[in-house]
């Protein structure tokens, strides 16, 4: 505190003085924006406005009714017609897709997000609000984005959790994708501590190395060749015949082929996951699992692993997602024949996580589990990095 003498009002005026001037001072000296590389890919952070960014998608949230309000406010009446139109047609879809409107961009998604007090429920949650983002902004085409600070506002989640979950996931994937993206994360003026939070976790990134190592048995080879056969003198060859053997009993008649495949960006992805389930349950959950199917769903399986365009493919029972069995004899009744008699099936890696009985009705994974399953050999999964291709077994 300052004492000042009645009969002094030049000291008096002059404290004042020099109080807005240092005001105005740390107001300046605070950085607005701030920003780092990530391979090709600049993550920055921003204290604005979301309603004022320039970017190819600005991402809102269904469950936020302030942002979404704003957004929808700033953008018109094209996209509010949009937005309402698509959700009196399907009120439970996770993404809502608009025009940008009056906004200074081409689309504008808004997401199905449910905060939580349960730090595990909220972290993967978040995850699984990224890997949303990322996929829907491949398929459009998208470079750029412009991400508001869901869940540090009117929800009063952990803001710590929200964002360091945000920023290193975001990380991972545009590390594991290759991806030469501007992704822009903005934080209203009136939150201080949150685009506090938002420059420190963004700072750390950079004390991070990436460790991730393909299997020792992945051999070199074109980057447009993905298919390696394995040698049926190998131990890893006789692993896997073995297993299926065991698995199959006397369902089929001979091995044709068994083919490593050698996607790396889907199998980073894979691996960043899998640290991810190891971080949250602290156990390895990972199965080796069977997964047939026709011909003509192997390239697109081995090229984009088991995305959700395969949801409900091999049956909806216990849930419309990616279905998996322990036992190949189950699976080998999906893997229909070719002109040649040939079938075909998938090893794959899965990380079954928390599980839970499923049932039809399910569209995704209950909140607080990673799978749903039968109680017994069916898993199905509703991620798409939850699963990786690693074998294709090609047999009659």
């Amino acid at each position: 505190s300052f004492v000042i003498q009645k009969d002094r009002p030049e000291i008096y005026d002059e404290f004042l003085q020099q109080i807005d001037s240092d005001e105005q001072k740390l107001e300046a000296s605070t950085p607005k924006r701030m920003s780092i590389k990530v391979g090709d890919a600049t993550l920055e952070i921003i204290k604005g406005d979301i309603t004022k960014q320039k970017a190819n998608v600005i991402i809102g949230s269904s469950s936020s009714e302030n942002l979404r309000l704003a957004l929808i406010d700033a953008a018109g009446t094209q996209v509010e017609n949009a937005y309402n139109d698509a959700y009196r047609d399907n009120p439970n879809s996770i993404i809502i897709t608009t025009p940008g409107g009056n906004l200074k961009c081409q689309k504008i998604f808004f997401l199905k997000w449910e905060p939580n007090k349960n730090p595990d429920i909220l972290r993967q949650s978040i995850v699984d609000l990224i890997w949303n983002v990322i996929q829907n902004t491949i398929s459009h085409g998208f470079t750029s984005i412009a991400f508001p600070a869901i869940g540090c506002g009117e929800h009063g989640c952990a803001v710590d959790i929200v964002v360091k979950t945000m920023i290193r996931e975001m990380k991972q994937q545009i590390q594991s994708r290759k991806l030469g993206w501007h992704v822009k994360f903005i934080v209203q003026p009136n939150l201080p501590d949150v685009y506090d939070e938002f420059c420190k976790q963004l700072l750390s990134l950079n004390k991070e190395p990436i460790d991730f190592q393909v299997p020792t048995t992945w051999e070199r080879c074109n980057e447009n060749n993905i298919r390696i056969s394995v040698l049926p003198k190998t131990k890893e060859y006789k692993k896997i015949k073995y297993d299926f053997d065991q698995s199959m009993g006397k369902t089929y008649r001979e091995i044709i082929n068994v083919e490593r495949i050698q996607n790396e960006r889907w199998f980073m992805q894979y691996l960043a996951h899998s640290r991810d389930f190891y971080k949250r349950l602290n156990e390895n959950t990972e199965k080796q699992l069977y997964h047939g199917c026709p011909e003509s769903a192997t390239i697109a399986i081995m090229e984009d692993c088991f995305n959700r365009s395969f949801a409900g493919v091999n049956g909806t029972s216990y849930g419309v997602g990616v279905y998996f069995s322990s036992n190949a004899a189950y699976s080998h009744g999906f893997a229909k024949a070719n002109s040649k008699g040939e079938r075909f099936m998938f090893v794959a890696r899965v990380l079954i996580g928390k599980t839970t009985q499923g049932n039809s009705s399910m569209k995704t994974r209950p909140l607080g589990f990673d799978s749903t399953t039968d109680g017994n050999h069916i898993f199905v999964t509703y991620h798409d990095a939850q699963a990786y291709a690693e074998y294709l077994i090609t047999y009659k």
